[in-house]
């Protein structure tokens, strides 16, 4: 079989942390509408390293190769692999709003990772391909952010929602049922900044209480057992810090649940917000959160949305020449 010459990745957006999980857990989403909130990255051979930039949110990230985080996951790749000098077209089509909460910096370094592993090195087994994604993938979001978390990461490549572990990412059960609403309002908030408010330590007691929220969430997600999922889906970590951030967030929330949520929190950093919801409340809780950030002086595009079964690592097309 020939080898490929052009390499084409799409990533989905993701939730990170999911409430419970703080820098553990996170969720790829697939939204109704299908063509929105995804990065696609194609990878080429070319004569000298060319960044072209397209896309909805376009110029919302750095256009020069030294700080585009595709460029950066695709030169630690040829770092990795030995071939520094291989020269590499890389065209990013931008579909991700940049410091949103839904994963755009993780899709744009995992979509190019894999690009470039699946031109320059292809042929490799599916569990070292994924070991390499995510090391590649993690040191460029330390890059973005300040700290090479895989609670986007992992989702993004693997699809699913995904806890890890100190095994690598392992997948956990969606409930059938259950939908996911998501707003994405017309501010960003950076992940540093939203990282910097947070504490460096907590009392003994929140570690408790929250290393049994997450438990109980993870054995709930097993047992299909509803009502336990609606007790969990709380974040005692971040978001007492970070709500204050995002303008809307508080009245967003509060309608949410009042519509029938089981649980609403940031979606990872924030200022997108998600909610977990039987199928028949979706469409009252996604008024409910446009609503509530309306009313602070906000647009939101809201998508009601299911888990993506598939992350980057099984959206990949192969181009051969002619």
């Amino acid at each position: 079989m020939a080898r490929a010459t052009r390499i084409c990745v799409t990533a989905p957006a993701s939730i990170g942390n999911v409430a419970a999980g703080f820098d553990v857990l996170g969720l790829a989403l697939q939204p109704q509408t299908a063509a929105i909130w995804r990065d696609r990255v194609t990878v080429t051979r070319g004569e000298r390293d060319d960044l072209h930039i397209t896309g909805r949110f376009a110029g919302a990230v750095p256009a020069t190769a030294a700080d585009n985080l595709c460029m950066i996951a695709a030169t630690l790749v040829r770092a990795q692999l030995g071939l520094p000098n291989t020269a590499l077209r890389v065209e990013l089509d931008k579909g991700l709003p940049a410091g949103s909460g839904l994963g755009s910096s993780s899709a744009s370094a995992v979509a190019a990772a894999v690009a470039t592993c699946e031109l320059l090195d292809p042929g490799r087994p599916r569990s070292e391909r994924i070991a390499q994604v995510l090391d590649i993938a993690g040191q460029t979001e330390a890059h973005a952010t300040g700290a090479g978390h895989l609670d986007n990461v992992a989702p993004c490549l693997l699809g699913g929602l995904q806890l890890l572990t100190p095994l690598g990412p392992r997948p956990l059960p969606w409930p059938r049922g259950l939908q996911l609403v998501v707003a994405s309002p017309d501010f960003a908030v950076a992940t540093r900044d939203a990282r910097a408010v947070l504490p460096k330590q907590v009392e003994l007691h929140t570690a408790v209480e929250h290393a049994g929220n997450l438990g109980a969430l993870v054995l709930a997600l097993h047992a299909g057992e509803v009502p336990l999922i609606a007790a969990t889906l709380r974040d005692l970590l971040a978001e007492p810090y970070r709500a204050a951030l995002g303008p809307g967030f508080a009245q967003a929330k509060a309608g949410a649940l009042a519509a029938g949520a089981l649980g609403c929190s940031l979606s990872g950093a924030g200022p997108a917000v998600f909610a977990v919801c039987p199928e028949h409340a979706a469409t009252a809780v996604a008024a409910a959160l446009r609503d509530g950030f309306a009313n602070q002086g906000h647009a939101a595009d809201v998508q009601i949305c299911a888990v993506a079964e598939l992350g980057a690592l099984d959206r990949v097309e192969r181009h051969e020449r002619g």
